[in-house]
């Protein structure tokens, strides 16, 4: 009776704290733990999904609700709505210490409203609406009930046969630490605990991006060097931008899994980087171990798994069926789970889930988040920012087939995408019910744009991967009698995402023959590709004098694609990844090193690193992107031809005008190279970049800042360091500029 009393007592005191802001919450959290048997400090560990949507095969449980009771689960996932994460809290809150659950969503690139997916959204190179973008997803999010969103994904991934490509930044380390940092401020808001915030879980850590082949939860083998200077730095820049949560990989790292990975998770992420937050294991990952030959069982999975970091089971039940007896067996320490323990509940106390377990789950919020204009809106004007103009070549009256004009047109819209409605969600997107009536399709999109002196025609022409080509006839009959088509071409949305490599990156089925054969009827040809990753249409490229790259653009894709075509907004997207011209050249990225044969130019094939078959360059390299306009960048001028290693500065200065006959926007680009270094240095590095808005004919001076920590690398020993010598800086308008000059790194 006494033991009763003071458990009682000690709770009462623990949740009354937990009502007062000023506590620490550490302070919170110990409190909490020391009144925690075994078995509720390892419920706070594990995660289950609530079966209603799943992202992995799914373990059946027929007892979920009596394990949250007895306060055996932590957290849950895919639980949509209101109305069903407070039923699941309720059932949590008759636990015996009452402590509440997360619920966690893969909120990637929007809730409601749905928004370019995270690599389109990277090629507006725009940080300021990537972010608007991610706040606006939380809030739809937080409206709905969600606590927590597993994004952003910050992998760098130089292989587009890997379907998860689409779910990142693209190839570079420079950009991708930026769009990580802005997505983490959107998502997290102005702080956890506010309910238009959700927690930010960056993910995979680590090198997920670099999977042997691009082939999906493949193994990676790299130096330590590389995993340090490329692939790492988006996680730390995450962990400078106070993410929450972070997620271990499905891949091996040089033969340890990432999930049971000691020196990233523990030496690198809570130690050197002192992440305060809590890892979460993918889908079913530590007993995926098992598997990989790495883990006799999963007894031995959950051992190696708590042990190297990973603080939340997700889906596997290792931790929820093996923790307790390595306890006892003295294989883990009590220590080890405290630890996991606290970084969970500190979260929750964040949250302020304590003070209020349903603060989350209100209707009338949910009602205001379901259909905002507002949020439409903004998602038509990053779905414009999205787009990259891949060709606009003249026509023989002079001038390009784009912008069109909406006055005096038959127009003849033929493809597989011109109808669609969910695909241009793309993957990884919430389903709603109403979808298909609430998405833009660039028909409607089009046609709300076109004179009423216009004709508008339609004909599907093919399916997207198939080899039926009875609609040909109709397609090529539509195409004789319009004065300009709109062809609509790519690969379907679940063709790219998670599961979703690829080996073949062609246009899939018989679309590249649809498009030949509307070829001939030699009518202009505006091009659309829409797709979640870099495709190869070397054809396309060849012979269509048009060519716009629409990705996957979300709920009001027709709208923005529309603007683009008939010039209300000027395309100014840039890719944030290189084109290949063909699978035989993957990976192929801008920032590689040189070798000691180099090739002098493309035709250069004698016995230097080269193909005898094809070019080495991609068919569009990073960072580019047309305009309708045309930009002369020029006049570099760089401050001083030295810089400081310690304390200086260099500024580089350009001259960029607006030549062409529309207003318009550029990004301009900064770049360096290493000439001569301890370990080989990149061709190229992006280093900075500027977005300017110039009406057609203004001119403006553009500064850039460089310092020596701008410069500084891995040496081989694995130390970030500076290096004196020669270097060498690029401006202009992709990857591919040759405005140049050249300073010096000093003592």
């Amino acid at each position: 009776m006494k033991k009763t009393l003071q458990i009682i007592i000690a709770i009462f005191i623990c949740l009354n704290i937990f009502g007062q802001k000023k506590i620490n919450p550490e302070v919170q959290a110990d409190s909490l733990i020391r009144l925690m048997t075994l078995d509720e400090k390892i419920g706070q560990l594990n995660q289950y999904t609530s079966d209603w949507e799943a992202t992995g095969k799914i373990t059946t449980e027929n007892d979920k609700e009596i394990q949250i009771r007895q306060g055996k689960v932590g957290s849950m996932l895919n639980v949509i709505g209101t109305e069903k994460t407070r039923k699941l809290q309720e059932i949590a809150m008759q636990s015996r210490l009452h402590i509440p659950m997360i619920f966690g969503l893969d909120v990637i690139h929007g809730f409601r409203t749905t928004f370019p997916v995270p690599l389109a959204e990277t090629a507006s190179w725009d940080l300021a609406s990537i972010e608007k973008s991610a706040r606006i997803a939380a809030t739809e999010a937080a409206a709905f009930g969600e606590h927590w969103t597993f994004a952003p994904m910050v992998d760098i991934a130089r292989d587009p046969r890997w379907g998860r490509v689409m779910e990142g930044a693209g190839e570079d380390t420079y950009l991708g630490c930026l769009v990580a940092k802005a997505r983490i401020n959107g998502f997290q808001g102005k702080g956890l605990g506010n309910v238009d915030a959700v927690m930010a879980c960056a993910k995979h850590f680590a090198a997920y991006g670099a999977a042997i082949g691009g082939r999906d939860y493949n193994s990676v083998d790299m130096s330590l060097r590389q995993l340090n200077e490329t692939y790492l730095p988006p996680f730390k820049a995450a962990v400078e931008a106070n993410v929450a949560t972070f997620m271990n990989s499905f891949n091996d790292i040089n033969g340890i899994p990432a999930t049971a990975n000691k020196y990233i998770q523990r030496d690198i992420l809570k130690g050197q980087w002192n992440f305060k937050g809590f890892v979460v294991s993918d889908w079913g990952s530590i007993g995926e171990m098992i598997a990989h030959g790495y883990a006799k069982n999963s007894y031995d999975a959950a051992m190696k798994a708590i042990i190297a970091g990973s603080d939340m089971d997700m889906e596997s039940r290792c931790y929820r069926d093996n923790l307790k007896q390595l306890v006892q067996d003295g294989k883990v320490d009590i220590s080890i789970i405290d630890e996991a323990v606290k970084r969970i509940l500190i979260k929750k106390i964040e949250l302020r889930l304590f003070q209020d377990p349903y603060r989350f789950c209100n209707l009338e919020r949910e009602k205001q988040q379901t259909n905002n204009a507002e949020n439409r809106k903004f998602a038509r004007e990053i779905g414009e920012k999205s787009i990259v103009l891949l060709k606009n070549d003249p026509q023989t009256s002079g001038t390009p087939i784009l912008p069109l004009s909406s006055k005096n047109k038959t127009i003849a819209l033929i493809g597989p995408f011109i109808k669609a409605t969910i695909a241009n969600h793309g993957f990884w997107s919430i389903a709603f019910p109403d979808d298909s009536a609430r998405i833009i399709t660039q028909y409607q999109g089009i046609k709300s744009q076109l004179d009423k002196s216009s004709t508008l025609l339609y004909s599907m022409g093919c399916n997207v991967n198939d080899n039926n080509k009875t609609g040909f006839e109709d397609a090529i009959k539509m195409a004789k009698a319009a004065d300009v088509i709109i062809l609509s071409l790519g690969e379907a949305p679940n063709m790219s995402g998670e599961a979703k490599s690829r080996s073949n990156l062609q246009l899939p089925g018989v679309q590249e023959e649809l498009l030949k054969e509307i070829y001939k009827t030699e009518k202009p040809i505006v091009l659309l590709l829409n797709a979640g990753r870099p495709l190869i249409f070397n054809w396309a490229v060849d012979h269509v004098p048009s060519i716009l790259y629409t990705w996957w653009l979300g709920t009001e894709a027709g709208n923005s694609i529309a603007d683009v075509i008939f010039g209300k907004y000027n395309p100014a997207g840039k890719l944030p990844i290189s084109f290949p011209r063909t699978e035989g050249q993957i990976p192929i990225y801008y920032n590689h090193f040189n070798t000691g044969r180099p090739a002098k130019d493309e035709n250069d094939k004698n016995y230097v690193s080269a193909y005898i078959d094809l070019q080495n360059s991609p068919r569009f390299p990073f960072g580019y992107g047309l305009s309708y306009t045309d930009f002369n960048i020029s006049n570099l001028k760089l401050s001083s031809d030295q810089l400081s290693i310690n304390e200086g500065k260099l500024t580089a200065t350009i001259d960029i005008k607006n030549t062409g006959n529309y207003d318009g926007e550029e990004v301009v680009q900064l770049y360096i190279r290493d000439l001569v270094g301890c370990v080989v240095r990149p061709v190229k590095e992006l280093k900075g970049f500027q977005k300017i808005f110039l009406r057609k004919g203004e001119s403006k001076s553009l500064s850039f800042t460089i310092t020596p920590a701008d410069l500084k690398f891995y040496n081989d020993q694995i130390k970030y360091i500076n290096e004196t010598g020669d270097y060498e800086i690029f401006i202009g308008n992709s990857s591919n500029t040759n405005l140049k000059g050249n300073f010096k790194l000093t003592l």
